[in-house]
């Protein structure tokens, strides 16, 4: 099964935006109820049954775990009797429960944060066999027709299974996901062979000696977003003029986002093309943001680059794989000794057992390179200490 996501933006009239709005906030309301039951029972089984807190404990009336099954037949009878939740998109309602229930099932899989309450739903999402695009319109239950910027035509042979309406400060957005009932095979191990290193000084380093120094997206912008910021600070909360500041605002980090993801798409092309093999290291991206570097970090966006990078890879037949990321920097490609903990500002990697000179994050490069053979089961071919690949396909 082939899936794919066209971004289109919509141009809707006055009431189809208040029928948007209104059913943005009938879905924050329902994610910050079913959120709250979800808390409630995880905090009333904090305790072991046979111990109590010294300071505090939860007391509730016992009730069944609120999974999305639960839920969702609490959310049917709910709208029987209340007229607020009746007035609201009954498919945009249960997808976000959905949305919920696996924001939950990330947390204990992926190791990701506890889901929090929104103060503003951005997006919501539509489930039918009726969506339909005719010229420049979208055919779908909620909205009827309403008008789009038709960017691309869909291929012939897709259908559109959902539709995601997102709400940004530049305007509204239809995520449109389509499907080909199709076999695409994996790609499979074959050809050239890249390894990337990731760091901070410079955003990436390959095994093909090529490094890529560190976008400055914000810093371009933060200069214009912190004059705005510092008027809006005297302004007062919920004004006319604090709504146009904030506004402004947020076009501006909407801007440095699109930039961002314009530029990671390009890069992984670039990185992909004329190449069989791509291995990066396995990072937790999330704890690597909250460390002395988190601003370049965050602004680098590492974690949506490999993203797109193994999104890239899987259309253009390159095979993407990710490997432990331990000790890169302080294994000799060459050779494999140990060298040991380098400080940051030490940049060359220097062997003492066999010579081998090379730039640290190069080097580094060039150990996920090797691991990455060595997992997939080709063989390494180790090249003098004069400057070439330290690995390649035999």
């Amino acid at each position: 099964m082939l899936n794919l996501t066209y971004s289109y933006k919509l141009q809707p009239s006055k009431k189809q935006i208040e029928i948007i709005d209104h059913n943005l906030v009938v879905c924050k309301s329902v994610w910050n109820h079913a959120l709250y039951q979800r808390k409630l029972w995880y905090n009333s089984r904090k305790c072991d049954i046979n111990k109590c807190s010294l300071i505090s404990e939860y007391v509730v009336e016992p009730f069944e775990y609120p999974n999305y099954h639960i839920q969702s037949a609490e959310l049917t009878q709910a709208k029987k009797t209340n007229p607020y939740l009746k007035s609201g998109n009954a498919q945009a309602m249960q997808q976000t429960l959905r949305k919920l229930d696996r924001a939950f099932n990330d947390m204990a899989r992926k190791g990701m944060g506890f889901p929090r309450y929104k103060k503003k739903m951005k997006s919501f999402n539509l489930l039918s066999n009726k969506f339909e695009i005719n010229g420049n319109y979208l055919k779908m239950p909620l909205l009827k027709n309403v008008k789009l910027r038709k960017s691309r035509d869909i291929p012939d042979g897709f259908l559109i299974k959902q539709v995601q309406i997102i709400k940004k400060a530049s305007g509204y957005y239809a995520n449109v996901m389509i499907e080909l009932d199709v076999d695409i095979p994996s790609p499979l191990p074959h050809g050239h062979a890249v390894g990337i290193d990731v760091g901070i000084s410079s955003m990436l380093s390959t095994s093909d000696s090529l490094v890529i120094q560190r976008p400055r997206f914000l810093d371009k912008a933060l200069r214009k977003i912190e004059l705005l910021q510092r008027k809006l600070k005297k302004k007062r909360i919920g004004s006319e003029k604090w709504n146009k500041l904030q506004r402004r605002i947020a076009l501006l980090h909407e801007a440095v986002a699109n930039r961002r993801k314009d530029y990671h798409f390009k890069l992984a092309y670039q990185l992909s093309g004329g190449v069989g093999m791509i291995f990066v290291e396995d990072i937790n991206f999330v704890s690597w943001s909250k460390g002395m570097f988190c601003k370049q970090s965050l602004d680098m966006g590492l974690g949506q680059f490999f993203e797109i990078l193994e999104y890239v890879c899987s259309r253009t037949d390159t095979y993407f794989a990710k490997v432990n990321k331990d000790f890169t920097s302080q294994i000799c490609p060459n050779c494999g000794t140990h060298t040991g903990k380098k400080e940051l500002s030490e940049r060359i990697h220097s062997c003492s057992e066999c010579g081998y000179e090379q730039d640290r994050d190069i080097a580094a490069a060039e150990v996920v390179l090797n691991r990455g053979l060595t997992a997939v089961g080709a063989s390494v071919v180790k090249q003098p200490c004069n400057g070439g690949l330290s690995g390649a396909i035999a």
